[in-house]
């Protein structure tokens, strides 16, 4: 099992993660001369976000990036990529270089194909910021998605695929793009920042999951680089 990292208030949890990623972007920096970020979207990370764009790093050697997105250009609310410049790239880091991941293509698979071409320049992602749905998912790696072996496995290089919207009800509610494990496994960090009891529930049982259709299970199976965060309430 890996260790959950846990603490009393909102606001230690978002100083830790954010000293995280924080300090991981600034390792790649002095190492490499670069960096590349990628952040989820959601309401969780917004006070991580805060404290990261105000971080004294050299931004405009940075990449940001995102783990996943909807399959809508930024004018709509449910965009990933607005919510990221609305919180994250402002004040110092707004000097950083965005990578999306949404491109206008005929379909999502050819849009995830695009968005694999941009990124793959920026090379392995340094710090990732994950969150987990309590349905037990990451990124876009939904249970019962037709995607989710393929996102899943650990044997394929690093890229970017589409989603389709969920069937009968299932999740997603919209057609997305997600990048894969490898991705994950080649990160120097990736921090799950999670709140509440029930996701703390949902982590421990999917730890102990099944690595081919379960993502907690398989982050830990492949050895990514993972710190879990936790508070009661941010």
């Amino acid at each position: 099992m890996i260790p959950i990292q846990t603490f009393a208030n909102g606001t230690d949890w978002a100083d830790a993660c954010a000293t995280l990623l924080v300090d991981t972007l600034g390792q790649a920096l002095t190492e490499t001369g670069r960096a590349t970020f990628a952040g989820s979207g959601g309401s969780t990370p917004s006070p991580i976000y805060a404290r990261m764009a105000e971080a004294d790093l050299d931004w405009s050697r940075t990449a940001v990036t995102l783990i996943d997105e909807r399959y809508v250009p930024e004018t709509s609310p449910d965009s990933n990529a607005a919510l990221l410049k609305r919180t994250l790239l402002t004040g110092p880091a707004a000097a950083a270089t965005f990578v999306p991941l949404y491109h206008a293509e005929v379909t999502v698979d050819r849009a995830a194909a695009r968005a694999a071409q941009t990124l793959a320049p920026h090379g392995r992602l340094d710090a990732v910021l994950l969150g987990m749905g309590e349905d037990g998912h990451i990124c876009s790696m939904f249970p019962h998605s037709p995607t989710l072996k393929t996102l899943l496995s650990p044997a394929l290089k690093p890229t970017v695929l589409g989603v389709p919207k969920g069937r009968d009800g299932l999740a997603p509610s919209l057609e997305r793009l997600s990048i894969n494990l490898p991705y994950l496994m080649q990160a120097r960090r990736v921090v799950l920042a999670l709140t509440g009891t029930a996701k703390r529930d949902v982590f421990e049982r999917e730890a102990i999951g099944d690595p081919a259709i379960q993502p907690i299970a398989a982050l830990i199976a492949a050895k990514v680089p993972l710190d879990v965060l936790w508070t009661e309430k941010a």
